[in-house]
């Protein structure tokens, strides 16, 4: 990969590139704190509600694929910056919404700008800085409250915009210009059949459509059929014969996917049935929120003197307790040390799970 001329324009590239790794992680945890005011204002509830989203989530997980794929043939640079604009004009379009129909619609889009932002992003700052470990996840909760209280629910899409149009200005300037691979040939069907895949996937487990999710089932044994005749595969499926591959992005799913629903719901517990306003929930889930920016170096150290295996073991056991704990909860004081320690298990956890991928 060509770099930037100067440690200064590299250290901005680094910065550029959080950006939008932060939007993207901003608008999954701040909008379950807005989602509440949300639905009085727009009176959607229930599974109308839930679609907000949902609505960015399918699209997001469905297109990540095509994101990572074009992103190497024709190089990260133009899909970032597409990323950049599609993800902008589509917070501005959320922060218009009439109604939730309208709101749906532009978080799906947000979700495509994400699915072509992510990749690149991930693949510039991988590349720059293999030993990266900044993060922004304590930000989206108590930035979410604070907003919400003080500007309403639209002041989450506002506040997307002026640092979309920062972060487009920058890349422009610094993101390198690397050619890409475009002697691979572009994997049109197993592209396809994986969206095609993971949308009836995501939406049916996170709607608890279990008919919808089934849909996925014939469609991810095509891709399988189809992937395996293909000489060069959009997802090879050597990988998953490697532990060091799949196990770590098997976890990667649970941990993600639960970490996620739970704080979808606490979120709505918090507002709906303890009466916190915006401005008191989102902090009110930050314990869980702090180890996770403050535990991984120290996890990183215990990674390397016990092994992934072991340590991934023990903090998916402090995972499940904390969780346990949260389900036990009967009043703040209980739900405290439950956050803590789920936030502890996490944030241990994380580092055990992508430490050992090198796949040959």
């Amino acid at each position: 990969m060509v770099m930037t001329e100067s440690p200064r324009d590299t250290r901005i590239l680094l910065i550029t590139m959080c950006a939008g790794y932060f939007l993207v992680l901003l608008d999954v945890t701040a909008m379950n704190v807005a989602l509440p005011r949300l639905g009085t204002e727009l009176h959607a509830e229930g599974a109308l509600l839930a679609w907000v989203v949902t609505g960015y989530s399918v699209p997001f997980a469905s297109l990540l694929l095509v994101g990572g794929t074009t992103g190497d043939r024709v190089g990260h640079r133009p899909v970032v910056l597409a990323g950049l604009a599609v993800f902008g004009v589509a917070s501005l379009a959320c922060t218009l919404a009439p109604g939730v129909g309208w709101l749906v619609g532009a978080r799906a889009a947000q979700g495509v700008g994400a699915a072509l932002l992510l990749p690149g992003t991930l693949a510039v700052i991988t590349r720059a800085y293999p030993d990266d470990r900044a993060r922004a996840r304590a930000a989206g909760p108590v930035l979410g409250g604070v907003l919400v209280s003080a500007a309403g629910w639209r002041s989450v899409f506002w506040l997307n915009v002026p640092i979309v149009a920062a972060a487009l200005l920058v890349a422009a300037r610094v993101l390198p210009r690397e050619p890409g691979d475009r002697s691979r040939r572009p994997d049109l069907a197993g592209t396809a059949l994986g969206s095609a895949c993971l949308a009836p996937l995501v939406a049916g487990v996170a709607e608890r459509m279990w008919a919808i999710a089934a849909a996925a089932v014939p469609v991810g044994v095509l891709f399988v059929l189809v992937e395996r005749r293909q000489a060069e595969p959009v997802l090879p499926l050597r990988l998953f014969g490697d532990r060091r591959f799949t196990l770590p992005n098997l976890g990667g799913v649970v941990i993600n996917g639960s970490s996620l629903g739970m704080l979808f719901l606490l979120t709505q517990f918090l507002q709906g049935m303890w009466r916190f306003d915006p401005l008191h929930a989102g902090p009110a889930i930050l314990p869980a929120e702090i180890p996770l920016v403050a535990v991984p170096p120290l996890a990183g150290r215990l990674v390397a003197r016990f092994g992934p295996a072991r340590v991934a073991t023990i903090a998916l056991g402090i995972t499940v307790a904390g969780i346990a704990l949260l389900a036990a909860g009967s009043s703040y004081l209980t739900l405290l040390p439950a956050l803590i320690i789920w936030g502890v298990g996490l944030g241990v956890l994380t580092p055990a799970l992508v430490s050992p991928v090198r796949c040959g």
